[in-house]
This record gives structure tokens, C-alpha cells and sequence, in this order.
């Protein structure tokens, strides 16, 4: 979970899907749920609970100049660069990502259901991949 920077409940990062982290978010299922976010759902997270990391400081992304000052040699100088960077899991990707802080998410609106909060997706709980139905998760959580 720390490879993932899952430090806390109810964070969220983003991750470029290959071999090792298909591999790695197999050990972790049954714990975290994830799946394929559109643009849109990008978008919310980046706008309404996005910080940067600019000298290993949090710093919330109000203004384009703390995008441009943390990723501006990458060619990232504003929040729609950094949205598109994401959704095309461009080259400078990993810069991207590093730069944002794991999004802090509050618990869902409505809550979890006692009896399939501990199921996979599958089985009608919460764990697990949900695919594109990340995204209703993600904006009750918004």
C-alpha cells in the first residue's frame, strides 16, 4: 500500500496500469477498490482536492503558477495540462503524479453497507476493481 502512496482511509492516487502493478493490485484487492476514471471524474479531484508538491510541501492547487513552478520544465504549466497528462498517462506521467498528493476523500455519502463493505465488487461489496463504476464511488466520496 505504501508503493501506492495509500497511507490513510479514503485516499486516492493514480496509477499507470502494467504488468508489476496488475501484479501488485492483486495482493491489495480485497482492501482497496480502483478501477478506470473518466475525465471528468480526473477533473473534479484535481479542481476540488487537489495540492501540489512544491519543497516537500502541501500546497493546494488554487493558481496555474503552483503547477507551472512544480512541473514547469515538463511542459506542465496549467491544471488542464496536468488533467491531460493524467488521462493520456502521458510521458511525463510519473512526474505528474508525483507531484500531486494523494487525494483525501471523505467517507461516502450514505456510508457502506455493514453487510458488503468486507466483499469483493463482484459479490456485491465495495473491494476490488469496479471498472468505470469507480466513478460514482468517487463522487459520493466527493
Amino acid at each position: 500500500m505504501q508503493l501506492f502512496r495509500l497511507r490513510q482511509l479514503h485516499n486516492a492516487t493514480f496509477v499507470k496500469l502494467n504488468e508489476a502493478t496488475i501484479r501488485m493490485l492483486r495482493l491489495i484487492e480485497p482492501y482497496v477498490a480502483y478501477g478506470i476514471p473518466s475525465r471528468k471524474t480526473i477533473e473534479n479531484l484535481v479542481y476540488k482536492r487537489g495540492f501540489g508538491k512544491i519543497n516537500k510541501q502541501r500546497i493546494p492547487i488554487q493558481h496555474n503558477s503552483v503547477i507551472e513552478e512544480g512541473l514547469g520544465q515538463f511542459g506542465i504549466k496549467c491544471t488542464a495540462d496536468l488533467v491531460y497528462e493524467i488521462v493520456t498517462c502521458g510521458p511525463n506521467f510519473k512526474q505528474a503524479n508525483n507531484f500531486i498528493w494523494p487525494f483525501k476523500l471523505n467517507s461516502p455519502r450514505g456510508g457502506f453497507s455493514r453487510k458488503t463493505k468486507l466483499l469483493h465488487y463482484l459479490e456485491g461489496g465495495e473491494a476490488g476493481n469496479r471498472g468505470e463504476e469507480i466513478n460514482k464511488m468517487v463522487k459520493k466520496m466527493l
